[in-house]
């Protein structure tokens, strides 16, 4: 809102102090406020919604800001301004709707793709297309996996039903078990951010760190082999866990979904078994190279997006334990990453934060909610790097963040990556 005070002339602007507008803070002291009056005109701003009235010969109200927000660093770790509310309440009613014709039309469109170029490659057999399908395919396969996750969070339809359907018939065509994976990935998103509760990526407490030896670190930190692992994860968890997605009895579930567990390991075993026969009637090297070879390029795909989503941001971001963790502060340490032509093949996956925070808006709706909700997240939403065709500018942070980002203290309710000096020829931090 503008502010104006009376004169002998009538209405005249205060003298402006910001080149532009700010934003209330919820929260401030009242021994060091200082004016601030923006320059644009507004009908409303945060903690005010009163429109101008014209006809009254009165001063606006004013806007106030803390004295110390001029100078001072913003700390990721601070508690924000804001409530999870605040943010759902600034997106648009409609990305809530969620299209069980539009989700099922993508699902084609992916299956279609998927046909169609292994049988492009089988039909050429050359290898100077076969490099070519790889990198297709495992792209596309990336792709069902996302589609199913949909499906997993309830954001491909209303319908559970027909989410389980879909997200079986997604997921197990790529070796993944469906209802396994579905429920420790509601695990990590409804704990993401703690050192301990999290899922999936969750940082190694120093003690832990040390119990491995030489080898265990030198694969984990190591390119290509972190972004190898979730096949390994889906057997075995994460270190310091134990459980199998496999497993109906896993200390990953609960009794009553005992019977959803064995239904995916079901359909996996399914698949594999389809997949040991194509291997007789086409040859196992043939099945390699239209299957095989794509379905490991799949991996890292998923391996690269998801740590990405948790790591390698230039400036060190917090993890928490005890009363300091949140659903909220441990949503907004993720992060959005922009991968050029492949944002809309994976169907926007890199728009992460508000997935995160709200996991049942569609994915065709997460642009439009992030717009939506910048304005609230402020700072605690880190803009991510333009891409090129191709995302090639993130293989530099995730190299980067293998060489510094090794564990935490064990102690501590918000702590930082450290790096181990003697791994990778990383720095001491």
């Amino acid at each position: 809102m503008a502010s104006f005070v009376i004169s002998g002339c009538g209405l005249k602007p205060l003298p402006r102090i910001y080149p532009k507008p700010r934003s209330v803070q919820n929260s401030f002291s009242t021994s060091n406020l200082r004016i601030s009056r923006p320059n644009q005109f507004s009908s409303s701003s945060i903690g005010i919604n009163q429109k101008r009235n014209w006809g009254l010969g009165v001063s606006a109200p004013l806007r106030i800001q803390p004295l110390e927000e001029e100078n001072e660093e913003f700390d990721p770790a601070a508690p924000p301004p804001f409530k999870l509310s605040d943010i759902k309440a600034a997106i648009p009613k409609h990305c809530w709707v969620k299209d069980p014709w539009r989700s099922v039309g993508y699902v084609v469109r992916d299956v279609v793709a998927v046909l169609g170029m292994a049988a492009a490659a089988a039909y050429f057999n050359s290898w100077i297309v076969w490099p070519l399908y790889w990198f297709a395919q495992s792209t596309m396969f990336w792709a069902l996996f996302v589609l199913g996750h949909d499906c997993g969070h309830g954001s491909f339809s209303n319908n559970p039903k027909l989410n389980s359907v879909f997200g079986h018939f997604l997921h197990s065509s790529i070796l993944v078990p469906y209802h396994g994976w579905r429920i420790s990935h509601r695990t990590h998103h409804q704990n993401h951010g703690h050192v301990e509760n999290d899922e999936s990526w969750h940082p190694m407490p120093e003690k832990i760190y040390n119990s491995l030896d030489s080898m265990a670190k030198k694969l984990r930190f190591t390119l290509p082999f972190p972004m190898l692992a979730y096949p390994i994860y889906l057997w075995t968890r994460s270190p310091g866990k134990k459980g199998s997605h496999y497993h109906p009895d896993s200390d990953l579930f609960v009794p009553a979904e005992r019977k959803d567990v064995i239904t995916s390991t079901v359909c996996w075993t399914a698949m594999a078994a389809l997949l040991v026969g194509l291997s007789f009637v086409m040859g196992p090297i043939q099945l390699l190279k239209l299957y095989g070879i794509p379905y490991l390029g799949f991996v890292a795909w998923l391996d690269t997006v998801t740590y990405l989503h948790h790591h390698g941001h230039e400036d060190k971001l917090p993890w928490y334990r005890g009363k300091e963790w949140s659903y909220l502060r441990g949503g907004l340490t993720t992060l959005d990453r922009d991968y050029g032509l492949i944002n809309n093949i994976h169907h926007d996956i890199g728009t992460h934060v508000i997935h995160h925070l709200f996991p049942q808006i569609p994915h065709y709706n997460l642009i439009e909610a992030t717009e939506a909700a910048k304005g609230v997240l402020g700072k605690y939403y880190r803009e991510p790097k333009k891409s090129g065709p191709l995302p090639l500018h993130l293989l530099g942070d995730l190299v980067r963040s293998l060489k510094k980002d090794h564990y935490v203290s064990d102690t501590g309710d918000v702590v930082y990556y450290q790096t181990d000096p003697q791994l990778n020829g990383g720095q001491k931090s």
